[in-house]
């Protein structure tokens, strides 16, 4: 995208943000892409590299040889809390530090919007965070930097030093279901929100997905930023095809300016 058709639409994306009351963010895999976090299903993913098979709850729990397998997939590609949050992250935490953010609605697991600035309880995961271990017989959760050490010794299959029960990263794993609270509370966010930004989701994956729906059907106006198309793309105020540190960054310097920041 050439330099002038990127600050023509982030100029757009910044007027409907500083006219917005109840701006939500939606991220997907493509946020964090930038801060060297593998993406799963575009070309050089993670499931072009494993089956995604070996990541079902099913032989998670019943099989230690693919507990096994999954403590050294994870501990070899997605098990690491040394990702820092890119200029996408902090021009997300920027919106929340004007007061323009409601809240975050993330499909993924990586901690990096937390890191960049945006509050815990405003950040909805959808499928987890990696940075933090659970229990699956006495529901203890572990910060991730009380397991990992013990992977790094050697450890195959980690148990907890609590109960001696099964471990397991506190994601979501395929086969289970998504955290209904969290669920809950992220559509209803998403049906109260007048102003919608996707950030690096082709917007797939379901229930995940249905956000923006959501949104847009209660009203909401809706910006995606994406390097490939989506499937509500034609429901959008406003498209930019873009890297999302690069987008993000043009929209929210729009937004400084519009605002005397």
């Amino acid at each position: 995208m050439e330099n002038r058709d990127l600050n023509a639409l982030a100029a757009r994306a910044a007027d409907l943000i500083v006219g917005s009351q109840k701006l939500v963010v939606f991220t997907g895999a493509g946020i964090s892409t930038e801060s060297g976090i593998p993406d799963f299903r575009s070309p050089g993913g993670i499931w072009e590299r494993f089956d995604p098979d070996d990541f079902t709850i099913d032989k998670f729990r019943s099989s230690p040889d693919s507990r096994r397998k999954q403590w050294r997939i994870l501990k070899e590609g997605l098990l690491t809390d040394k990702a820092a949050p890119n200029a996408a992250h902090i021009a997300v935490a920027e919106l929340y530090r004007m007061g323009k953010l409601d809240c975050v609605i993330t499909q993924n697991i990586d901690n990096l919007h937390q890191k960049a600035g945006v509050p815990d309880d405003r950040v909805f995961e959808l499928h987890g965070n990696m940075q933090f271990v659970l229990c699956l017989d006495c529901g203890r959760r572990y910060p991730l930097g009380d397991i990992k050490p013990r992977l790094d010794r050697g450890e195959e299959i980690p148990d907890c030093l609590e109960c001696r029960g099964m471990l397991k990263p506190d994601i979501v794993m395929f086969g289970e279901q998504l955290p209904y609270d969290v669920l809950q509370e992220a559509g209803r966010r998403a049906m109260a929100s007048d102003l919608f930004i996707v950030i690096g989701s082709t917007l797939v994956v379901y229930p995940a997905a249905f956000m923006p729906l959501y949104a847009v059907e209660a009203g909401a106006g809706l910006i995606i930023v994406n390097l490939s198309a989506t499937p509500m793309d034609d429901r959008a105020a406003v498209v930019i095809r873009a890297k999302a540190g690069e987008a993000m960054s043009a929209v929210v310097a729009g937004v400084k300016e519009r605002l005397g920041r």
